[in-house]
């Protein structure tokens, strides 16, 4: 007689009922399934870069992991050469003085940052200024770990920048932490000068540490920007920059936080109870990577303009307006007024042209009505879903 399974009374922590499971993680499932089907979606919903890394970073790569004494442990603050790589690469692009044993801490990809930030600077009930849009792991993590997500709404009147005046009429008692990204995920809207200022500015006098994330400052921008850049900005600021999208390494989970030295060691503090560092050989060959030419970037940039005007023209194709001057690798499109929510929309691209585009209120409810492509794929696939929408279109 075959024994009858019984369900353990355990249950799951308490955090999990403050987050979802993460949309693309739900939908992508949905878009094999589909694929298993024989639908041959396209996807043009995920940004994880589609392009190589730079050949002579994969040549270190190869050369260092052939060594027999490379395959140990690694110090938790990562090798020498890595620590300077990233200082030498804030010196030459964005102007700023790191010290690279101090003020700079290697992480394995800046969404672990995200979480090492709170988990270092985030007591239970403390707030967390979070943009809508905004990148969803802000809102998610800060929840995880017990704080207040307080949305702060970013509008495309205000060129997708915080009001200010809007933040401090905010109740700003127990803040702690601001979450802000520049150029901005997923409105594409570009940073400045006088923005950096205005936060620097507003985290000093309310004593809020100003969390900057910047990977996207070096796509289809002419001018990469750091906050730390600004007078005073490492006494308040911390800031994240990743391998993943300027240089094609979204897999190597590569990435940095810089600021000043007791911000760095509290993360440390966190990160070295959590894992026991990154790969030695990776490592070098990311030092190698941060020494690329300005070319580096030329090329890279020549690319996602070929694939911004196709995704151009798939907006165009879906009724949809955007603004030309968008950074990063997407493209951020209001759906016309006729469609019900950019839900609706992306739905139905979906399920009638077999093409997967990310719906805005992924990002939050002020994304309701906004759509988003992404920019990693061949312009070949992006020429296919095009087709595809313009003969959804037809009558």
């Amino acid at each position: 007689m075959q024994k009858e399974d019984k369900v353990c009374k355990v249950r799951p922590a308490e955090r999990l009922a403050t987050v979802s499971e993460y949309y693309f993680s739900r939908k992508l499932r949905e878009i094999a399934d589909m694929n298993a089907a024989g639908k041959q979606v396209i996807n043009l919903g995920v940004g994880s870069p589609d392009l190589p890394p730079s050949r002579q970073a994969v040549d270190v790569l190869c050369r260092e992991a052939r060594k027999e004494h490379v395959h140990g442990y690694q110090p938790y603050v990562g090798i020498p050469a890595l620590r300077e790589g990233f200082a030498g690469w804030y010196r030459r692009w964005y102007g700023v003085e790191l010290d690279p044993k101090t003020e700079i801490q290697p992480l394995i990809g800046s969404k672990e940052g995200i979480l090492h930030v709170s988990l270092a600077f985030l007591n239970p009930g403390d707030g967390v200024l979070v943009p809508d849009p905004g990148y969803p792991t802000y809102r998610s993590v800060s929840a995880l770990v017990g704080a207040r997500p307080l949305a702060y709404t970013l509008d495309e009147s205000r060129s997708w920048q915080p009001d200010f005046d809007g933040l401090e009429r905010m109740d700003l008692r127990g803040v702690k932490l601001m979450w802000t990204n520049y150029p901005h995920m997923p409105t594409g809207a570009a940073a400045s000068v006088e923005l950096f200022a205005k936060l620097v500015d507003f985290g000093r006098r309310h004593g809020i540490v100003i969390c900057h994330d910047n990977p996207y400052s070096f796509i289809l921008n002419d001018r990469p920007l750091s906050i730390l850049s600004l007078p005073g900005a490492k006494e308040i600021c911390i800031e994240l920059n990743s391998m993943s999208k300027a240089h094609n390494m979204p897999g190597w989970r590569m990435a940095m936080l810089a600021s000043n030295a007791q911000f760095v060691q509290w993360v440390l503090k966190v990160k070295s109870n959590v894992d026991s560092g990154q790969f030695g050989p990776m490592q070098s060959a990311v030092a190698e990577a941060l020494a690329a030419p300005a070319e580096w970037y030329e090329g890279i940039n020549r690319t996602y303009r070929s694939r911004r005007d196709l995704a151009g023209q798939i907006m165009q194709a879906m009724g949809c307006r955007y603004d030309e001057r968008q950074a990063g690798m997407f493209l951020w499109g209001k759906i016309p007024d006729a469609a019900a929510s950019g839900e609706a929309l992306a739905d139905t691209v979906l399920y009638e042209a077999g093409v997967f585009i990310t719906p805005g209120f992924v990002f939050g409810p002020a994304g309701d009505r906004y759509v988003r492509l992404s920019l990693c794929c061949p312009v070949e696939t992006l020429a296919g879903a095009l087709r595809r929408i313009q003969q959804l279109r037809q009558p």
